[in-house]
């Protein structure tokens, strides 16, 4: 598989360069980042996305901060504040911490982390094709540039169609902010799979036709009964498989799952601008001062779930058992 990942580390710069995914698939702009503060702004603003690439990237924030100068503890704060959801951010922010004022050993671990997750999920690729076949649905962004690896559900997409497991791919457009459209069919592209591009609303109608065979998806933060936040309309995609008897996998790191939580009703949803929901790309598609919502994420409860797709294998109920399992064995 091409792979374009979403960062770069500059070691005579010492400088972390992002490649900015709000202008994919147009073009291909890599924007540079020499603090926290900028680090932080990146990850608000959406110039990086994805759980794990979140996270990675909020691990050399903290080298730039050392680099810069800042207050490590503003830093650390500044991070932590720029996306709620993701738990892998705060993960590695909590391993960077031991490291505190100590640049050579917080590079190091940033640049561990980073390894991990490539490993991770060469290793949750690999266990997820075993379970996909004929044509397979996914939502949102969950490739390359979403994680600094393989990718999760993307990983295993990739490699079932390289094992001639899978023929075909739907890719939903993902509104309001079209990480689908933008991104996953680009990367799928990159790779040579074959995929068809879908709105939303589309899901069902294909679905019904038995055209979709499987579902998988991406997590942001999974709790310990399996239920999970991902992307707005993963609820949903979640419910029509169930009607209508289709396997529903999550796949992530263990490192997404929070042990702290017993169950997805304490999750926080990150809530965007509305304006990326009365506005396209830029462009206004609703009348001027019309309300509107915009709720990045949902919880997708463990009653919906057919396996847990992760590095160590492929959960299945019940999952707390299993989750607690997994993460008694790193």
């Amino acid at each position: 598989m091409e792979r374009t990942l979403p960062f770069r580390w500059d070691d005579d710069a010492r400088t972390l360069w992002l490649i900015d995914q709000r202008r994919l698939p147009d073009e291909e702009v890599w924007v540079p980042l020499t603090s926290a503060h900028d680090t932080a702004e990146a990850i608000r603003d959406m110039v990086v996305r994805g759980a794990p690439a979140i996270g990675v990237t909020a691990a050399y924030g903290m080298v730039l901060a050392h680099l810069a100068g800042e207050d490590l503890d503003e830093a650390e704060r500044a991070l932590a504040e720029s996306r709620p959801t993701a738990v892998n951010l705060f993960h590695a922010l909590e391993r960077m911490r031991s490291h505190k004022g100590d640049l050579e050993a917080s590079l190091a671990e940033a640049r561990a982390i980073w390894r991990e997750v490539e490993r991770t999920e060469k290793a949750i690729s690999e266990h997820g094709a075993r379970v996909l076949k004929g044509q397979v649905l996914t939502h949102c962004n969950t490739g390359p540039i979403a994680t600094g690896g393989y990718g999760t559900a993307i990983g295993a997409i990739v490699e079932a169609y390289r094992q001639g497991r899978i023929s075909h791919v739907w890719v939903d457009e993902t509104r309001p902010y079209l990480q689908g459209a933008r991104l996953t069919a680009w990367e799928l592209q990159k790779a040579g799979v074959p995929a068809t591009l879908i709105s939303d609303n589309m899901a069902a109608h294909f679905m019904k036709l038995g055209e979709v065979n499987q579902v998988i998806v991406g997590v942001d933060r999974m709790a310990m009964n399996g239920d999970f936040a991902n992307k707005i309309g993963t609820y949903g995609l979640a419910v029509l498989a169930r009607h209508h008897g289709i396997p529903f996998y999550p796949a992530l790191p263990l490192s997404s799952v929070d042990s702290k939580l017993d169950d997805g009703s304490a999750i926080p949803l990150e809530e965007r601008s509305a304006e990326e929901v009365t506005h396209l790309r830029g462009v206004p598609i609703a009348p001027a001062g019309f309300p509107a919502r915009h709720p990045a994420f949902d919880v997708t409860p463990h009653t919906l779930v057919t396996g847990i797709v992760t590095e160590k294998g492929v959960i299945y109920p019940p999952f707390d058992e299993g989750l607690e399992g997994a993460l008694a064995s790193d």
